[in-house]
């Protein structure tokens, strides 16, 4: 049986809203990195992007920036 979240591996982008300061990214880059599978998750407030390695579902690490009162859509993955 495949789960999406074995499937997927590697990197995924988000564009993140609602982001105004460094405890913002803070919070953020925490939030996202408590989601199962994630192993690292960078956070910059002035592209307003969050780069997540690791194999999380990006569904879920949407919900889990929502979840916290971001906005969170998938950009992609990252471009080597």
């Amino acid at each position: 049986m495949n789960s999406s979240a074995e499937a997927h591996s590697g990197q995924t982008v988000l564009a993140i809203t609602g982001m105004t300061c460094g405890g913002c990214v803070s919070t953020m880059t925490r939030v996202l990195q408590k989601v199962a599978g994630v192993t690292r998750a960078e956070v910059d407030l002035a592209s307003a992007r969050a780069v997540v390695e690791g194999s999380a579902a990006p569904a879920q690490l949407v919900a889990a920036a929502e979840a916290a009162g971001f906005g969170a859509s998938i950009v992609g993955p990252r471009a080597g």
